[in-house]
């Protein structure tokens, strides 16, 4: 039946509505659209919005949101500008580029990137996009990779003749045994605890304690240096591809500072330095971006603990201290994070940076000043009066003064003096300020410090008020090697007598572990009532696989070449193989003066990036991470000299 045509008839639409109705209906809608797409891409403060309602975009591993710091420049969504493509490897070591894609592993992590054809193309670019086009939120800043690379004296992983067609020696088995136990253990924790913190091997799970304040993997990322030195590849693939897609930032715990920066950046720094992987350097300034409210005390002096969630320290009463090693060891890791992050202003005082900086980069002015304000803390402890010019372990951060007088050069003061002689060499040996301070007090810790014990050993004890405890802890054993590494650049007339030093002091840490019965040494030994270099009271009797008697060793030999260094280390690994492996792991002990010592259950996250590291250099050539090349921070991360070019232009800056 034929609809008859009556004007201003109109048909009804499918809901019941008439086309005027339906035309206004779909105005309203298409607004409402407009306006609720307009609020996504417009309106401040809406990415989380973005995330309920579009897919996500592919975006490199490790650009996580950052929670805003209080008082500082929030850290950015979009990565800062990647580097160019890596220089080719130097003769005698893999292309890391070759290590992108392992096998897949039963149980292992996913890869970073998929592997189609068009993935593939994205990686093999790898560090080679292009810097920042206007209108992007990164950094404007390069780092040119293949000038940091072409810099370097000697192949990152030393020039090695092919292994197949080396005959067998026993150094070189010696060699793979260490690597083997680095295997071990780094599948051990894979197994039972990836992306905890530590492993416990006994109970087969992690522990992630509350030293991170809430970050994780602290094992991941200090393994990554020596998982790659060893050229343990699949396994450095599966700790990459986790800090890609699961070492997030947003925590909101309180942390030590002290710890996050030794381990996690530089861990993350070393790892970038070895690889030229974006991830690695985007990680590191992003994290040292959280960790520079600590700075915001009177003095400038940080605290020892930064609350990730409110942005502030920790630890704010006055009556609370700093102590030395742990504000004292941050130079060369926020050095090396101004360098990467493309702020140039770590030598100019925070009040410059306005006028320094142009308009498009005052916004990234926080973090400068952060990373600045580590040269502040030398000019407070040049200017602070020193007893005897020795150095206190305890100094208020509020009124600048020290709060007790106890002095060591072991726990609580050890790592300070450290990064004195190593910021000179890490400069290219141009950081005078650091030379000297470090020279003059190690006059004073023989003036003051410095004893011989009735059995001919050498040691330096700890000073309390003029008093003298005549002891020394395990930490204090690293002593030995900063000693040898600093004896080229004394004057002329002390080269020799801190060589021999360097060798007394580390003759009296192997004998606190020859006079046990497990052959490993004690956290802290004496010298009193007859007693020499034994731990006196059970509470000192553990070892809890700490380094620092073989990193001694291995300065020792790489200046001397006395074999007896690498026969005392090889003593340490056949110990820690029959008293501190087990079924799942390794683990501390608690008493080395029994011959069936009861074990800690801890596989500590020091002794996969120190130990295990500084065991495998001890028996290895001199030019892998020769030392003209690379310093080691206190972790045993390993960072760059800066050889400048005739330009004076230092690593890769731009």
């Amino acid at each position: 039946m034929l609809m008859r045509k009556v004007p201003g008839f109109v048909p009804a639409s499918p809901w019941g509505l008439r086309l005027p109705q339906k035309f206004l209906f779909l105005l309203f809608l298409s607004g409402l659209v407009t306006l609720c797409f307009g609020a996504l891409f417009l309106l401040p403060h809406s990415s989380r919005l973005k995330r309920l309602f579009l897919a996500p975009r592919t975006q490199q591993p490790g650009l996580e949101v950052v929670a805003e710091i209080a008082g500082h420049a929030p850290a950015r969504e979009q990565e800062p500008p990647p580097n160019p493509a890596p220089a080719a490897p130097a003769p005698g070591e893999d292309d890391p580029s070759s290590w992108a894609s392992p096998r897949r592993r039963k149980g292992g992590l996913r890869r970073t990137r998929p592997t189609g054809p068009r993935e593939e193309a994205t990686a093999a670019r790898g560090n080679s996009i292009p810097a920042s086009r206007p209108g992007d939120e990164g950094v404007p800043f390069r780092f040119d990779f293949n000038a940091f690379r072409s810099r370097l004296r000697h192949p990152v992983l030393g020039t090695r003749a092919d292994e197949s067609q080396e005959p067998q020696s026993q150094v070189r088995a010696q060699r793979e045994k260490i690597k083997e136990m680095m295997q071990f253990a780094w599948q051990s924790y894979k197994r039972y605890a990836m992306g905890k913190n530590e492993l416990r091997p006994l109970t087969k799970d992690g522990y992630e304690g509350n030293m991170f304040g809430g970050l994780s993997g602290a094992t991941v990322i200090d393994s990554l240096d020596t998982l790659y030195l060893m050229e343990l590849k699949e396994e450095f693939q599966e700790a990459k591809a986790w800090v890609g897609e699961s070492f997030h930032l947003n925590v909101s715990g309180e942390a030590s500072l002290f710890e996050v920066n030794i381990r996690y950046i530089g861990g993350l720094l070393s790892a970038f330095y070895l690889t030229g992987e974006e991830v690695f350097r985007i990680k590191a300034i992003r994290l040292g971006e959280k960790l520079l409210p600590a700075f915001n005390t009177p003095t400038g002096i940080p605290k020892g603990v930064v609350s990730f969630k409110s942005g502030n320290w920790g630890w704010a009463t006055a009556g609370s201290s700093s102590i030395l090693a742990e504000f004292g060891s941050l130079h060369l890791e926020f050095l090396h994070l101004t360098e990467l992050s493309g702020n140039q202003v770590f030598a100019e005082k925070a009040s410059l940076l306005p006028t320094l900086l142009p308009a498009e980069q005052r916004d990234e002015r926080a973090a400068a000043t952060g990373f600045s304000e580590v040269r502040n803390i030398r000019k407070v402890l040049r200017k602070i009066e020193k007893p005897f010019g020795l150095y206190p372990n305890f100094l208020s951060p509020v009124s600048g003064n020290w709060v007790q007088h106890h002095v060591s050069v072991g726990g609580l003061g050890d790592s300070f003096y450290e990064y004195l002689i190593k910021s000179w060499l890490m400069s290219g040996k141009t950081d005078m300020e650091a030379k000297n301070m470090y020279y003059e007090a190690l006059e004073a810790i023989e003036t003051y410090l410095l004893n011989v014990s009735p059995g001919g050993l050498t040691y330096i004890a700890e000073w309390r008020g003029g008093i003298l405890d005549h002891k020394m802890g395990h930490l204090a054993c690293f002593s030995g090697g900063m000693i040898a590494l600093g004896a080229e650049d004394a004057k002329e007339e002390k080269r020799a007598h801190y060589r021999e030093l360097a060798a007394q002091i580390t003759k009296t840490c192997h004998e606190s572990y020859a006079r046990s019965d497990t052959k490993l040494g004690p956290e802290a030994f004496w010298f009193n009532s007859g007693r020499e270099a034994v731990a006196t009271q059970l509470s000192e009797s553990y070892y809890i696989l700490r380094p620092e008697v073989v990193e001694s060793y291995m300065y020792l030999w790489r200046q001397t070449h006395n074999p007896i260094y690498r026969e005392w280390g090889w003593e340490v690994v056949l110990a820690l193989e029959k008293y501190c492996r087990t079924e799942a792991g390794f683990s501390g002990i608690q008493d080395v003066y029994s011959s069936t010592p009861n074990h800690d259950n801890k596989q500590q996250s020091f002794f996969l990036a120190e130990t295990l590291k500084y065991l495998y250099l001890l028996f290895s050539e001199d030019d892998l991470l020769s030392l003209e090349d690379w310093v080691f921070n206190t972790e045993a991360h390993p960072l760059p000299v800066n050889h400048s070019d005739s330009s004076g232009r230092a690593w890769g800056r731009h």
